[in-house]
């Protein structure tokens, strides 16, 4: 078996750079230190690789083996999921509150949450850039669940989604999942499998073809323009849509 490197120690303020994710010890760790520069989020992204950390540490930059993803024609709608799809009983936006959704996310995430005020500060600069975005969920003026992620040409990586409300974030996660692929993306990023997300369809392929996915998808230019304009359509027939 190849032995896996040591984390490679980055130094804040430097020049952007990553090693080779695929060479990440055991648990995916590639890197630690560094910054959260704008620069490096969107190179880290673009090299399959996320930041992920606890209050107090230094920045810890991950490619974890396998890796979480989602594909259109696996996406699964369960009867209940539909019926609350066809029902328009939620409102479902684009972009709209993204702070407020990351802050949603890290407040009503179970035993602490690793979305701490900097990654709050530095990707709302990725959103302002036009390389981050939202999809909210609404009951009339209420914000009760929702999911953010990074866009890098044909990627989205989701980072984390949150619900307030039964199914909420389900529907966040659905509607999300048929407007990207609808617009242009091929790869759907979850970082992890987890029981709920592969309820949901999510699967995991190794890290050696998903990092061979973002070399080819974050090269292709994809522009989300048109998902608002999906949404206000409603979901498509999930007969037709999902499996």
């Amino acid at each position: 078996m190849r032995r896996r490197r040591s984390p490679v120690l980055l130094l804040p303020g430097g020049v952007p750079r990553f090693p080779d994710p695929s060479e990440a010890d055991d648990e995916g760790l590639v890197a630690i230190g560094g910054d959260l520069s704008v620069e490096r989020l969107l190179l880290a992204y673009e090299s399959g690789i996320f930041p992920w950390y606890d209050q107090g540490l230094p920045p810890l930059w991950w490619s974890p083996d396998p890796r979480g993803v989602i594909e259109p024609h696996r996406l699964h709608v369960s009867r209940s999921l539909r019926r609350e799809l066809r029902k328009a009983k939620f409102e479902v936006t684009f972009d709209r509150a993204f702070e407020r959704v990351m802050r949603d996310c890290a407040a009503l995430r179970d035993g602490g949450t690793w979305i701490l005020p900097e990654m709050i500060e530095s990707y709302a600069r990725l959103h302002a850039l036009g390389h981050a975005h939202s999809f909210e969920v609404w009951q009339g003026d209420e914000l009760v669940g929702g999911l953010y992620g990074v866009q890098r040409g044909a990627l989205f990586a989701a980072e984390s989604m949150f619900h307030r409300a039964t199914n909420a974030s389900k529907v966040a996660f659905v509607r999300s999942v048929e407007c990207l692929f609808a617009c242009g993306v091929e790869l759907y990023d979850v970082q992890f499998w987890t029981e709920h997300l592969g309820s949901l369809g999510v699967s995991e392929i190794p890290r050696r073809e998903y990092l061979a996915h973002v070399h080819r998808a974050a090269r292709k230019p994809v522009s989300l323009e048109p998902v608002s304009r999906l949404l206000e359509r409603g979901p498509t027939e999930p007969r037709r849509a999902f499996h």
